[in-house]
């Protein structure tokens, strides 16, 4: 069985294909380019250097969100486009449950922030149990000290994890009285490794969706929609 898997949720861009036996390969990318001009050459690159014929591929998996709004349609739409013109299913991999999966058979919780913007994190609350990643607190748009709150109440040692914990670290370290911990950069970011391994365990639930079907969740509306929404009202109320 062949996953190649996708991942443009926020400024990684990362591709990988996976076997049920190993990561046959993985490309990621954390550097300011825009992802529709890395994601296309890197699948070209990687397919090309394992000498994989896309056909090969059983399903596609991709981080669907949340995110970055741009970055995770463009990677909804190769997905998409992928799985209509090979006919294959699309595994819908959550992008906050990924990346908790990157620390994978921790006894801590496992808490990933990636920058929402406006004061807020995408977040959630995960732990191992007989190897399975358990979701305790699904993913969700919230201010960083509602989720150390939230972590507080639970009362168990924590590793964070995103690109949030730059912006969100002194405020960690001043506030949370639980033990703590920062995942090493080799572990902290989006990765499409661990959305194929993921993927993999979802394939097998028979968690899958069709290409038509497929949607990137994005937990919020995009700041053109606010915008916008916000133009409206203060139409009406000029009226």
């Amino acid at each position: 069985m062949i996953i190649l898997a996708l991942d443009s949720s926020g400024l990684v861009a990362s591709v990988a294909i996976a076997s049920e036996d190993a990561l046959l390969a993985e490309y990621t990318v954390n550097f300011k380019k825009t992802h529709s001009q890395t994601l296309l050459p890197m699948l070209d690159e990687i397919v090309r250097i394992v000498d994989l014929d896309l056909s090969e591929v059983d399903a596609i998996a991709i981080s669907s969100g949340p995110g970055s709004f741009t970055g995770l349609r463009i990677g909804s739409a190769t997905a998409k486009g992928l799985g209509l013109a090979l006919d294959k299913p699309i595994i819908s991999v959550p992008t906050v449950d990924s990346l908790a999966y990157n620390v994978y058979g921790t006894n801590k919780l496992i808490c990933p922030i990636m920058d929402a913007r406006r004061n807020q994190v995408y977040t959630g609350l995960y732990e191992f149990v007989n190897d399975k990643l358990v979701v305790i607190s699904p993913q969700k748009a919230v201010g960083i000290d509602e989720i150390i709150d939230e972590i507080e109440s639970i009362g168990k040692d924590v590793i964070f994890l995103g690109d949030g914990v730059p912006i969100h670290r002194d405020r960690i370290s001043e506030n949370i009285k639980v033990g703590y911990f920062f995942a090493p950069l080799h572990m902290n970011r989006q990765r499409a490794g661990a959305v194929a391994a993921l993927g993999l365990e979802y394939y097998k639930e028979n968690r899958v969706e069709t290409a038509a079907e497929h949607q990137p969740v994005y937990l919020r509306v995009s700041q053109a929609e606010r915008e916008r929404a916000e133009r409206e009202k203060a139409r009406k109320g000029r009226k």
